[in-house]
Parts: C-alpha cells; sequence; structure tokens
C-alpha cells in the first residue's frame, strides 16, 4: 500500500520535532513518509520545497493568536491544488472566527492540537490524502457555527471583486446538490436523500468544483451564494417537513 507523504512546515525545529513524534506514535501500521520544512524568509523555501517533493499533506501552524500561518497556507493552496493543507492551531478555546479564516483559504483539516490525540491526527491527515474534507466535521458537529459560516460567505461582498467571471452554469440538479452541501450534508446524506449513488454525488461534486474553479466545497458554496445561485435559510426559519 503507497505510504503517505507528509511535509510539516513549521519555522520552529521544536515545534516541527514534537509533531514529527505524535505523528510516529499514531501511525501504527507505519503509512507515514514523514518530512520535515523550514519555510524560510516569506515562505519561499517551503514552496520549493513542496515544489520538489509533492506531498500528499502538509501540516502548518495557524500561528495562534496572531494567525501569521494563514498566508502560508493560503500560498500553498493556491500553488498546491494537489496537496492538501491541514492546519493546526495551539488556541485553547474554540474559535468560530478562527475556524472561518482556516476554512476561507481552502485548508482541508482544521484541529486544535491540545485536544487532537495523535490516532485523530493520522486519521484525518490519510482522510485528508484520499480527498476527503474533515475541516466540514469541524463545521457540522457545531450548527450555530455553519449557519454563521454560511451567513458570512453570503456577506463577503468585499471578495467578489476577486471572483473571475464564470462561464460554465451549473446544471439545475448540480445547484440542488449544492444546496445540500451548504446545509451540511455529506455526499452520503445527499445521496440518500436524492435517491442516487454516494459516487454519482461525487462525480457531479467534481464538476462542480471544476466549472466554479473552486478549491473545495465550501469555496464552491460562497462562488454560489455570491453569483444568487442558492440562498441559505437559517435553520430556525425552516419550516417543518
Amino acid at each position: 500500500m503507497r505510504k503517505i507523504h507528509v511535509m510539516i512546515v513549521d519555522s520552529q525545529p521544536f515545534f516541527r520535532a514534537g509533531l514529527r513524534q505524535v505523528l510516529s506514535e499514531g501511525d501504527s501500521e507505519g503509512m507515514l513518509e514523514i518530512v520535515e520544512c523550514d519555510p524560510g524568509v516569506n515562505g519561499n523555501n517551503a514552496l520549493t520545497q513542496i515544489t520538489a517533493a509533492s506531498p500528499d499533506v502538509v501540516l502548518t501552524d495557524i500561528g495562534y493568536p496572531f494567525l501569521s500561518g494563514l498566508d502560508l497556507s493560503k500560498r500553498i493552496v493556491r500553488h498546491f491544488p494537489i496537496t492538501r493543507v491541514v492546519v493546526l492551531s495551539a488556541n485553547p478555546e474554540e474559535d468560530d472566527d478562527e475556524l472561518f479564516e482556516v476554512i476561507k483559504i481552502g485548508a482541508v483539516a482544521y484541529l486544535r492540537s491540545r485536544d487532537c490525540p495523535p490516532a485523530v491526527l493520522v486519521a484525518t491527515i490519510r482522510r485528508a490524502a484520499n480527498g476527503e474534507y474533515p475541516i466540514n466535521d469541524s463545521v457540522s458537529s457545531r450548527p450555530k457555527v455553519a449557519w454563521r459560516v454560511l451567513r458570512q460567505f453570503q456577506d463577503m461582498s468585499s471578495m467578489g471583486t476577486n471572483i473571475e467571471e464564470l462561464t460554465t452554469p451549473l446544471t439545475p440538479k448540480e445547484i440542488q446538490i449544492l444546496t445540500h452541501i451548504a446545509e451540511g450534508n455529506s455526499n452520503k446524506r445527499i445521496a440518500s436523500i436524492m435517491g442516487i449513488s454516494e459516487q454519482t454525488i461525487k462525480n457531479h461534486v467534481s464538476a462542480i468544483l471544476r466549472k466554479l474553479n473552486a478549491n473545495d466545497r465550501a469555496h464552491a458554496v460562497f462562488l454560489a451564494i455570491r453569483n444568487g445561485w442558492i440562498t441559505i435559510q437559517p435553520e430556525h426559519e425552516k419550516l417543518p417537513g
């Protein structure tokens, strides 16, 4: 079975070594191939190393409390769409604003290191390498945060000038699927709701991301809201069905 190439990117050798030890403890099956990387000045060394090594997953630190690691994470997501970015935070408390910032950059997972056992971190890395978005769990497990995030996406008019003109419209079915995604449903749940296979849903999601040139599901939801294709109705306003 192919190993998962993981790169730890952080300017502190002590942090990198400690995280490497944590990963080794949680990787009971020896599935991870781990390397360390000092990002260097302005993160340029990290970009060079990622170009050379093409890791499956990059682990970065958010730089709590100043969120200084987000810019580098954003650059990695932008320049290396195949590499999955997992963001770690030393924040001792759940922070809605921090989670929202991580979602905006297109990271696939967000973990608070103080509450993350080695096995959970390794499992998250595996899911990320397999194309999943564990960050959706962080949102869906906190319903109030989910609606706040979606409302913020809807109100982020300041980002509108940075959105490329979209030339490929979504089909009615793709819009329906994207609406279900916006409501926090997994692919499996959407498949059950629509009465089609989960693989078909995955194919539609891939098509949606490609058409919208979106980094991930959250980015696709934002673009669809921004263009008025879907609307988000707060949970308390929904009629019982």
